[in-house]
């Protein structure tokens, strides 16, 4: 019976003195309430009672940053919702430095999202995404630091705006449509205009090339399938002088 006793203490002190840590898992050991070590991964070794553990995992944490209300500069009120990329890379300090470091980026990263947000106006959320994404990040980056946490990356992920807002920018879009379609038609008729004036200039140079142009114009007509008419090319220097004697009249 003691045999039998033993070995259940043995068994049961070895379950409690021998842990294993995954590849992306740390350990920091607490020996009395004072840290001694951060151990991992693989097998370690504890001494009951008097040891505790407190495992911190090292991988990626995506956390999703909840729709927060904003009022721009330009006084738009707006719902910005983003995701945050970041990864502990000092455990000590993620257990001792903050009560629960989770908790702590989301609150850091809800309020810094609605500050950012609220010291720009629409346009530049709308248009500058990648600055205020850079913007976010430093600044999470800089206070979340000392809790030993790396702030990678930050995602402006979606911004609700309200309906009439919405409809303003529609008609914004719709006119400014509008106004490239005009200035495109006026940069069409303007180029159309100047070829034109270009070949008027050259036919005026050269007579003989309005002549080829007659031709050419004579045969695109008689090419055409349905066309049963039959044309006689005259030449136009024959009409000349009658064209200088009714000028002399």
């Amino acid at each position: 019976m003691f045999y039998i006793l033993a070995i259940v203490l043995i068994v049961l002190f070895l379950a409690s003195a021998i842990k294993v840590l995954k590849e992306y898992e740390r350990a920091v050991i607490f020996r009395l309430g004072r840290i001694i070590d951060t151990k991992g991964p693989g097998l370690i070794l504890l001494i009951p009672i008097i040891d505790k553990m407190v495992k911190v995992s090292l991988r990626l944490v995506a956390m999703d940053v909840p729709s927060q209300d904003v009022i721009t500069r330009d006084n738009v009120s707006i719902k910005v919702n983003a995701v945050v990329y970041f990864r502990v890379m000092n455990p000590t300090n993620a257990t001792i430095e903050v009560e629960n470091y989770l908790f702590a980026t989301s609150q850091l990263a809800q309020t810094t999202l609605r500050s950012v947000c609220g010291q720009v106006e629409l346009d530049e959320i709308l248009a500058e995404r990648e600055k205020i994404n850079t913007q976010l990040q430093n600044i999470l980056d800089k206070h979340t630091d000392p809790w030993g946490i790396k702030v990678t990356t930050v995602e402006v992920k979606h911004i609700d705006l309200p309906e009439e807002m919405q409809r303003s920018m529609a008609r914004q879009a719709e006119a400014e449509r509008e106004r490239r379609a005009k200035v495109i038609a006026a940069e069409g008729e303007y180029q159309a205009a100047t070829k034109l004036a270009q070949a008027a200039a050259i036919i005026q140079e050269h007579p003989e090339a309005l002549q080829l142009r007659y031709l050419q114009t004579l045969k695109e007509i008689s090419s055409e399938s349905n066309n049963s008419t039959t044309f006689f090319p005259i030449p136009i220097d024959l009409f000349t002088p009658f064209i200088k004697k009714g000028n002399r009249d």
